[in-house]
């Protein structure tokens, strides 16, 4: 985290001079959390634009390719995205070939999202993407480090879970998919 800079001659002061510290000071591990977190998707995305894909367009081929073809509907579920996001996804895949839209047979209202076999490529690539981000983001950890990085995560992401609805162990007992989309801290 780099100093506060001065203001400079003429520069008005602060508003909140007699304020408490600022976030970022009270709250130090969430601030650097949430940088890390920037950095990281920042990361992936530079790794998955060598791939033509757009970040979070992964996590739905994930899905994709592990699950096979799912209603759309339920793919907008698990990638815990807007209905819009994840429609104008879609079109870009599909229109890269790597995804095939179309009626579902026993519900033609719905539709149903498949992997093609040119997704295949791109499936290499994803690979590739996120085992270079594993090493870039894991670089000089030896393993009994990753192990415990992993162990923390894993209670982190359990606390913030709590507060979140549709999180695997909320409250209101909703299970949600969503998670779905990055292997959990727990399993690094």
């Amino acid at each position: 985290m780099s100093a506060p800079q001065r203001p400079e001659a003429g520069a008005e002061p602060p508003v909140c001079t007699d304020a408490p510290p600022s976030a970022a000071r009270c709250g130090p591990l969430s601030h650097a959390l949430s940088r890390v977190a920037r950095l990281h998707r920042f990361a992936a995305g530079k790794l998955l634009k060598e791939a033509g894909i757009y970040p979070g367009q992964e996590f739905v081929m994930m899905h994709l390719w592990d699950s096979g073809p799912v209603r759309q509907s339920e793919l907008i579920k698990v990638v815990d995205l807007d209905p819009s996001t994840v429609t104008k996804m879609l079109q870009r895949l599909e229109q890269t070939g790597h995804v095939r839209r179309s009626p579902d047979p026993a519900d033609r209202r719905a539709v149903l999202v498949e992997a093609t076999p040119a997704s295949c490529s791109l499936h290499a690539q994803v690979t590739g993407a996120w085992s270079s981000l594993e090493d870039l983001t894991l670089a000089g950890l030896d393993a009994d480090e990753r192990a415990e990085l992993g162990r923390l995560l894993g209670r982190v992401e359990a606390n913030l879970c709590k507060e979140a609805p549709a999180c695997p162990g909320a409250p209101d007992g909703q299970d949600s998919t969503s998670s779905a989309r990055s292997t959990s801290a727990a399993e690094l």
